[in-house]
């Protein structure tokens, strides 16, 4: 009998063995919640490769007690979808509930595809649960994505990893009968990059390895070593594509278009879909080169918009122009930098009251209790500006942006100096 793989054997049953993603399934979270109170909306699992999306789709599945159907969106079609849905008609005789309907990789179904979900995620008739690594507001439909809640999951960190690790050499039916001598776990975690799955295939690497049998050494020196050595097969489910995607974008970060060229070209050559690395431009003219330089977000938009028309093999030329001139552009990441500081400063502050003066004042009453009084209408003052408090009061004086350095960032930061000469001084 063909031994399963270490990943497939430990692949937990029940939400309390289920590791990392506490945010979802911890006790009072509200995915679990909606789990054990045997009720769950259409949701879609958003997260990159190995953190669990496709076991915690099986998890729901056992602890509601439903017929389950799984589809893959690499190999099944319209056809197939239609199939499946025909059969959860037929199950619902048999029970009530709406039957479950995993799609792994949804962001690969076409519109015509995800359209012919609809009207049974409509009409009650599945449960949709759909994983995909793609943002979602990109990949799936509006009408379909409206009907469903996006739960994002995350890189496992280093104490579930090591967690993930102790199980795997406890608990696995094949490893516990093994003697790990674990001194270093520094290269083990950096290469499975809070991937559940490539740690797991990584000790499978070591252990098949491993030149005494009945013990598996775990140091820096040896997984690197072993992990060069066998690279074809550390890399058997593509996880590569994730390592060239981001050695691509910190090249173009980091300002070197020979390197960025090289990683693009490697992605072309492997047959990346040019949307994806289209889309992966856009985040970065906002995140790295920002107000450094504006026209960036409009040359990327433009970028997706042609290579999606386009197509191969002239998007090549399109992602190399785009490449170029953003690896080529000045850099900043301030408007990044300030919209966390706001988030985080905003939701501390949820409470806080919007100030009298900047509220709508619709009704009488509203004008009595003051609301709207002493705003000032900007453009009724010199140069269009006049100082006053926009933040509610315990905030007042609060600074977010910090202009970066650099020629477009530097004239936005006179203007400030000039308009907000408390916050942002000479």
């Amino acid at each position: 009998m063909t031994l399963k793989p270490l990943a497939e054997r430990l692949r937990p049953k029940t939400l309390d063995e289920y590791i990392g993603q506490t945010h979802l399934i911890a006790k009072d979270a509200a995915l679990r919640k909606a789990i054990e109170k045997g009720f769950i909306p259409n949701i879609i699992l958003w997260g990159p490769p190995g953190v669990g999306k496709t076991t915690l789709a099986k998890i729901i599945a056992y602890k509601l007690e439903r017929p389950f159907y799984i589809l893959s969106a690499v190999s099944s079609g319209v056809k197939d979808v239609r199939e499946t849905i025909a059969k959860a008609e037929k199950a619902r005789f048999f029970n009530p509930l709406a039957p479950l309907l995993f799609i792994d990789e949804i962001h690969r179904f076409s519109k015509s595809q995800q359209d012919s979900l609809l009207a049974a995620v409509e009409l009650g008739t599945i449960v949709l649960i759909g994983a995909t690594t793609e943002n979602p507001s990109f990949e799936v439909i509006g009408p379909l994505l409206s009907r469903c809640q996006v739960y994002t999951l995350k890189h496992l960190d280093k104490a579930e990893l090591e967690e993930l690790l102790d199980r795997a050499i406890t608990k696995d039916s094949e490893l516990s009968k093994r003697i790990f001598n674990i001194v270093s776990t520094d290269a083990l975690f950096q290469y499975s990059g809070g991937d559940a799955r490539k740690l797991l295939n990584i000790l499978e690497i070591l252990a098949n390895n491993s030149s005494e049998p009945s013990v598996i050494i775990i140091d820096n020196e040896t997984v690197t070593d072993i992990l060069q050595e066998n690279i074809a097969i550390y890399d058997k489910d593509g996880e590569l594509h994730y390592d060239i995607i981001s050695a691509f974008i910190k090249s173009v970060r980091g300002s070197d278009p020979n390197a960025a060229l090289y990683w693009l070209a490697r992605m072309l050559n492997g047959g990346e879909d040019v949307k994806f690395i289209a889309r992966r431009l856009i985040i970065l003219a906002a995140e790295d080169i920002g107000l450094a330089n504006p026209n960036a977000l409009l040359l990327t938009n433009a970028c997706f918009e042609t290579v999606h028309k386009l197509g191969m093999p002239e998007a090549r030329i399109i992602l190399s122009e785009t490449t170029i001139y953003l690896a080529t552009s000045p850099k900043s990441n301030s408007a990044y930098t300030a919209i966390d500081l706001a988030i985080e400063k905003a939701l501390a502050t949820s409470n806080a009251p919007v100030p009298l003066h900047l509220r709508n004042a619709p009704t009488k009453l509203m004008k009595q209790l003051g609301y709207g009084v002493d705003y000032k209408y900007a453009h009724n003052y010199p140069n269009h500006f006049a100082e006053q408090s926009f933040l509610p009061a315990d905030l007042d004086g609060t600074k977010f942006y910090q202009p970066a350095n650099n020629q477009q960032e530097n004239i936005i930061l006179e203007r400030l100096k000039s308009w907000w000469k408390k916050r942002y001084k000479y």
